[in-house]
């Protein structure tokens, strides 16, 4: 069964908060026009996840509702995962075995350098960075979400908002 696994890195973050912890740190004004414009990227090519896990950070959780909206998913279809905070590849290995096998369009919100690691697991050329808003989008042929390997990938996308299009 082909499935789809989309690996998003949050889009541009403020600094302009001083003193402000990670987590909470907000989008810059390029990060809320960036989230967006991915968005309708992967949905003029008819590519939609199903469920989203975001990573709890507020720059990260921003990411993932203002794509949520382009894409016109129900509320439900956005989950918080603590562990996406501050996951290895390995935790995201975890995660993803836990989602249920009618999904078949997954989208992970979070952060480098992991997701730009896990990211380089399915591609067979490998990313020096995932730039912020970047989306990774991994075709791959599997019953569940448990055991990915790099042999089951059928495709890839690998799209950013500064790649031209």
């Amino acid at each position: 069964m082909e499935r789809r696994l989309y690996i998003i890195r949050h889009a541009k973050s403020s600094w302009e908060f001083e003193g402000l912890a990670d987590i909470h740190r907000p989008l810059a004004e390029r990060g809320i026009r960036a989230a967006p414009t991915m968005a309708q990227r992967l949905k003029d090519q008819g590519l939609i996840p199903q469920l989203l896990l975001s990573s709890p950070a507020n720059r990260a959780l921003n990411t993932a509702r203002l794509m949520s909206k382009v894409w016109d998913l129900p509320p439900e279809a956005l989950q918080i995962h603590d562990g996406l905070y501050d996951a290895y590849p390995g935790d995201i290995d975890d995660i993803l075995s836990v989602v249920p096998d009618e999904v078949k369009d997954l989208a992970i919100f979070g952060h480098n350098p992991t997701f730009t690691s896990y990211a380089n697991r399915y591609l067979d050329r490998p990313l020096d960075n995932l730039p912020t808003a970047g989306v990774v989008v991994v075709s791959l042929e599997s019953d569940s979400w448990t055991g990915l390997e790099y042999d089951m990938v059928t495709g890839t996308l690998v799209d950013y908002p500064k790649r031209k299009v």
